[in-house]
Parts: C-alpha cells; sequence; structure tokens
C-alpha cells in the first residue's frame, strides 16, 4: 500500500516597488487564505537597511543573500506544510526565479503595478519606512515586469485596497501550480 504523500502549499510572494503595498496587500491575502504573512523587509541584513535609508540604491550582490532568506522562509513553510504570504521587491526576473527554485515550483506571485505619480505619493506620505522616495526611480529602472511569466497575477494599485485584495485572490485562484491545488478566498 503506497502512501499518499501531500503538496506542501502554495507561497505566495506579493511583488512591487517601493510604495506598492506589498504589505498591506500580503497581510490581507494571508488573512483571507488562513496562511501566514511574513514582511519580507526584516530579513534584509542590516547594512542593506543602512543602505537603503542613507538613499543609497541596492545592489544584486547585496540582494541575493536576502533572497536566499526569503527563500528559506518559503522552504520552511512548505516542509511544516503551511501555506506563506511574503511581501518582496522581486524586481529582476533573476530574483523570481531563484524563489521559484527555492519553492520548488508551488510558488505564485501578486505583481501590483502602478504610475511612479501614484507610488511617488505614497512613499512621501508614509511615515517610519526606512526607504526614502528619492529611491523610487532606480527601482522602476531595476524592475522587469513579470509579462508572461507563468504564475503571476497583476493587479493595479489605482483601486481600494479590497477590490486589489478580491482581484489577486481571484487570480491566484485560476493559477495553476505544479503539483497541487490553490483556492484563494
Amino acid at each position: 500500500m503506497e502512501i499518499e504523500r501531500k503538496m506542501p502549499p502554495l507561497a505566495v510572494v506579493v511583488m512591487g516597488v517601493s510604495g506598492c503595498g506589498k504589505s498591506s496587500v500580503g497581510e490581507r491575502i494571508a488573512v483571507r487564505n488562513d496562511m501566514a504573512f511574513l514582511e519580507g523587509d526584516q530579513l534584509h541584513p542590516a547594512r542593506n537597511v543602512e543602505k537603503m535609508a542613507q538613499g543609497i540604491p541596492l545592489t544584486d550582490a547585496d540582494r541575493l543573500p536576502w533572497l536566499d532568506r526569503i527563500g528559506e522562509e518559503i522552504r520552511a513553510a512548505q516542509n511544516a506544510s503551511r501555506g506563506l504570504v511574503i511581501s518582496c521587491s522581486a524586481l529582476k526576473r533573476n530574483y523570481r526565479d531563484r524563489l521559484r527554485q527555492a519553492a520548488g515550483g508551488r510558488l505564485a506571485f501578486v505583481f501590483l503595478e502602478g504610475s511612479r505619480d501614484l507610488l511617488l505619493s505614497r512613499m512621501q506620505a508614509r511615515q517610519g519606512h526606512f526607504m526614502p522616495a528619492s529611491l523610487l526611480d532606480s527601482q522602476l529602472q531595476t524592475l522587469e515586469p513579470p509579462t508572461g511569466e507563468a504564475g503571476v497575477v497583476t493587479v493595479a494599485i489605482d483601486n481600494a485596497l479590497d477590490d486589489i485584495v478580491a482581484l489577486a485572490c481571484k487570480g491566484l485562484s485560476g493559477i495553476a501550480v505544479k503539483g497541487g491545488d490553490y483556492h484563494a478566498g
């Protein structure tokens, strides 16, 4: 008699440039789907936070250890058979591919997309965040939109938060992922 192995639950990365609402949207997706939420910025090495706070853009070399920590969290959640939603800018395709590899294919992305003006106004309005608005243009230049990539839901951020979350969950529910089912509430 063969024992059926349960597939680990899906992980979701809520991605986009600073100011797009990754944390707010990610927290609500997690609540709606009874999944854990992790703020990816908390996994940055202290030197990365210091650089960004000083208005210095991160390099690939700065980001790779951070992405690996995020990948470790995704793997740990899957090994524990619990779903995870994590916020992470995931600006380049090779960053997303690195996270996909860590997740063994059980990973979806929600890309929060908005105009520079809207993003800038949001960044200027928030308080207590280490990322200055002066770094927005560097993030936009680094961004490789996930157009055409499998497992990605793109949602415009010029909607109300509840609508953004509903659109993201609807899109996630339609994603066919390797080895399993995923139902977003």
